[in-house]
């Protein structure tokens, strides 16, 4: 009986353990929301009209939205800048020399079926040490564009 007890101690402890280490690497809906929204009112206030793309871990897409007359083109490249960020764990603002010719990355844009992007505004989401998320924006010029995605990147550190 006291074995039993201990065992169900022992269980219940790495249940916690396992439960906290996966809250702790995962990014959640209600954080990439807010984040959009952050990023959304400091783009109204520099004149930019933009996508704003969250993805998870696994660069799968997790909130986008898209500002009032955003450039249509802008949600795909959005979501593409997300997905580069987390699958190459860098900002493509870091992947741009090093994908231009004569870099060590030159032609990676044309791998993952055209989803890499190599100009500003994806960036990855870091917590714990490892990269949870990434948040791509598109709407305004690379620089515009570099500053939201730096912008989202602070706003989500304010969150640890």
């Amino acid at each position: 009986m006291v074995n039993n007890v201990m065992n169900n101690r022992n269980i219940e402890e790495i249940v916690k353990n396992v439960v906290n280490a996966i809250k702790s690497t995962n990014l959640t809906l209600s954080e990439a929301r807010y984040i959009v929204r952050k990023v959304e009112e400091e783009a109204e206030k520099i004149g930019v009209k933009a996508v704003v793309a969250v993805a998870d871990c696994g660069a799968n897409v997790i909130c986008v939205e898209c500002m009032d007359d955003a450039y249509i083109a802008s949600y795909d490249i959005a979501v593409n800048k997300a997905f580069t960020s987390v699958s190459l764990k860098m900002a493509t603002k870091t992947l741009k020399p090093l994908a231009q010719p004569g870099g060590e990355l030159y032609g990676i844009q044309n791998t993952n079926g055209g989803k890499i992007v190599i100009f500003g505004g994806g960036v990855p989401l870091i917590k714990g040490g490892k990269v949870v998320g990434g948040v791509g924006v598109s709407g305004g010029s690379e620089k515009q564009d570099t500053y939201l995605g730096d912008y989202a990147q602070k706003v989500f550190e304010e969150l640890k």
